[in-house]
């Protein structure tokens, strides 16, 4: 189901009844861009540790937004069967109160977002607002101070506020008190909008949404607005001013209350534009991060981390999507002989899902088949429980980033060092092609005439030191921290000199004693 800025609230409450009773929910997101390249040396590197990684992910996730936020709700529904709910939410950052909120487009982004059938228009147009608790204070203080704004930008915006303050002042001048009229065609974020513009400019008018569209207007005298104004009536309190602006921030702070299994994959963008558009802004501390977000969401599942476990528990295969995680787990090979899968019925939207087979076969492997007939939930976290809140690293120091503790020790190929002889002024993007044919490795500059190499496959490590045996001006040797560090070398000639030094002074003392 589609959910759009105009009947977002409407689902709402529906949206926190089925959450209540969630098992578990799974969320994906789309942006406007992954990776920033105007930042100098920006791109993910195997050189990378998670805190390096993380300081380069949140200068991108500052300069780019979410456009569309995919949340599936499952729910046990009985014996073995569970129902699924799935949502796709259009997003936009709120116009009222706060800054005016700037991002940065992707090239790439927007065409694979193109490509697969992305409606810009309920983007721009029908977009759900959300922000942050710092913005949500800004804009708390400017409506106690009654110095909020809207900053709508777009034409569009613009000509609907314009046409009904046009219609407005044109109607009230020849309108009796009591008088009312219509304003039709305004959607959803525009209805809070135009009544917070017309009050504010002007002190003899009173207005109530409808709903289908339409606000009504009606021309009051400035003692009996003040009376309305004080009411338990008005539609623009506050608390309901706030409500609006919060958008889908309500939603994700139900999310936040409940404290359900959240499961993503390849989910580590995901949790940082959460954190940064729903909850604070990023810290510079990577430690406070995850702290924040085990804090947010204590049990979290990476469907990448756990696949990439499977495949040392069973025969399963390298795999390098979702969809093809689902096609090896839907295959006869690796169906267990037990109970069989829970069932998921689609409510709405929805045709795949990988967890839940996942953790079923780690049960059925487990117990060697010997399972009930209907495995609980619970079950299934037990057998996942090594998997929990690690979120999978791509291409970078570690394997994982664990949220609920230390981040594992690095477990990658031994790193190369290529010395260069009479090859004069090589950079590192002649080492990184010279070496494309052996396979994909990151390189860095280690001194002059040296460079390290990174892999994340030990075959491609074994082709290098195989075929560079022998080559007239590449030297390749396995990286040796207390060979070829510049630290280490540089400290073991100070102790050189300084040991010289020692050498000498004792040796000049004794002459002078004799």
């Amino acid at each position: 189901m589609e959910v759009g800025a105009e009947s977002f609230a409407q689902h709402l409450p529906r949206l926190r009844r089925r959450i209540l009773g969630a098992a578990f929910v799974a969320l994906d997101m789309e942006f406007t861009g992954l990776h920033s390249t105007s930042l100098q040396n920006n791109e993910p590197s195997l050189f990378d540790s998670p805190a390096e990684r993380y300081a380069k992910a949140r200068q991108s996730v500052q300069r780019f937004t979410l456009v569309q936020l995919g949340l599936a709700i499952f729910s046990k529904e009985n014996s073995n069967k569970y129902v699924v709910h799935s949502y796709n939410f259009f997003l936009f950052p709120s116009t009222l109160g706060i800054r005016d909120v700037e991002f940065t487009l992707s090239a790439s982004s927007i065409q694979f977002l193109s490509h697969y059938g992305f409606d810009y228009n309920k983007f721009f147009k029908d977009g759900i607002p959300y922000m942050n608790e710092v913005q949500e204070t800004i804009l708390r203080q400017q409506l106690s101070a009654g110095t909020w704004k809207i900053c709508s930008t777009s034409n569009a915006d613009r000509d609907v506020l314009k046409k009904a303050i046009d219609e407005v002042t044109s109607w009230i001048t020849s309108a009796k008190e009591e008088d009312t009229m219509i304003l039709q065609d305004l959607n959803g974020y525009h209805i809070i909008e135009v009544q917070l513009v017309l009050r504010q400019a002007l002190e003899n008018v009173w207005t109530e949404p409808l709903g289908d569209k339409k606000v009504m207007v009606k021309k009051v005298s400035p003692e009996h607005r003040q009376f309305l104004e004080n009411s338990s009536y008005d539609h623009c309190q506050k608390k309901l001013i706030l409500l609006s602006a919060r958008g889908f921030t309500n939603l994700f702070q139900i999310l936040v209350k409940v404290k359900k299994p959240l499961v993503g994959h390849n989910m580590l963008m995901d949790l940082m534009h959460l954190h940064d558009k729903f909850y604070r802004p990023l810290p510079e501390s990577y430690e406070e991060f995850k702290r924040n977000i085990h804090n947010l969401f204590p049990v979290i599942i990476d469907t990448k981390t756990v696949t990439k476990s499977m495949q040392k528990k069973c025969l399963f295969p390298r795999i390098s999507s979702l969809l093809e995680a689902y096609t090896v787990l839907s295959s006869s090979n690796l169906n267990p002989k037990g109970p069989p899968c829970p069932v998921i019925a689609l409510a709405s939207g929805c045709s795949k899902y990988v967890l839940l087979m996942s953790a079923h076969l780690l049960l059925c492997r487990a117990t060697d088949d010997v399972v009930e007939a209907e495995p609980s939930f619970s079950q299934y976290l037990t057998m996942l429980a090594e998997d929990v809140n690690k979120v999978n690293f791509i291409r970078g120091g570690v394997s994982s980033i664990n949220f609920s503790g230390e981040d594992p020790p690095c477990r990658h190929p031994p790193a190369l060092v290529v010395h260069v002889r009479g090859w004069p002024g090589l950079t590192e993007g002649q080492i990184y092609q010279e070496f494309t044919a052996c396979g994909r490795f990151d390189v860095r500059r280690l001194s002059k005439n040296q460079f390290i190499l990174l892999s994340s496959k030990y075959k491609h490590v074994r082709l290098v030191l195989r075929d560079y045996r022998r080559h007239p001006h590449l030297q390749v040797s396995v990286y040796r921290h207390w060979r070829h560090s510049p630290s280490v070398n540089c400290l073991l000639q100070i102790s050189g000199i300084v040991a010289l030094w020692s050498l000498l002074a004792f040796v000049l003392g004794g002459a002078r004693s004799c």
